[in-house]
């Protein structure tokens, strides 16, 4: 899936390399494709187009393997546990959370993809992370 998602991003951005105009960072403009790209997986996951993908491919585990597999979907639990906190933040604060924390950019590579200045990323990060914080201790 994450080979897909970068394969899919890199076509775009090649096809459209024409459209960067400039204004901000090569990688903020490859990163607003990404998660362009990442959204519509997200939409079409949630319609349930990708389904039948998924579970058409089968494997059998070792026993061995188990018990990574039980740790690993431990592990996921949890952080799909923190995207669905970040999809029910504010919009500003939620796509600076998911630019900077999860993407890995600077709030100024941020704040470009934005179009907003880069103290307001910061604000709206800081207030992202404070809400996340009290929704962590509320579960």
């Amino acid at each position: 899936m994450v080979a897909d998602l970068t394969s899919e991003t890199f076509v775009r951005a090649m096809s459209s390399l024409h459209t960067f105009e400039g204004r901000g960072s090569l990688r903020a403009w490859l990163f607003a494709i990404a998660r362009a790209v990442y959204a519509q997986q997200q939409e079409a996951l949630a319609d349930g187009r990708l389904v039948f993908d998924r579970l058409s491919g089968q494997v059998t585990l070792q026993d061995d393997e188990l018990e990574d597999l039980v740790d690993r979907i431990d592990a996921e639990r949890a952080g799909r546990e923190l995207l669905e906190r970040i999809t029910r933040l504010p919009e500003l604060e939620r796509l600076a959370a998911e630019l900077v924390a999860l993407e890995g950019m600077t709030s100024r590579d941020a704040a470009r993809v934005l179009n907003v200045a880069p103290g307001t990323v910061r604000v709206r990060l800081f207030r992202a992370r404070a809400r996340l914080r009290r929704g962590a201790r509320a579960l």
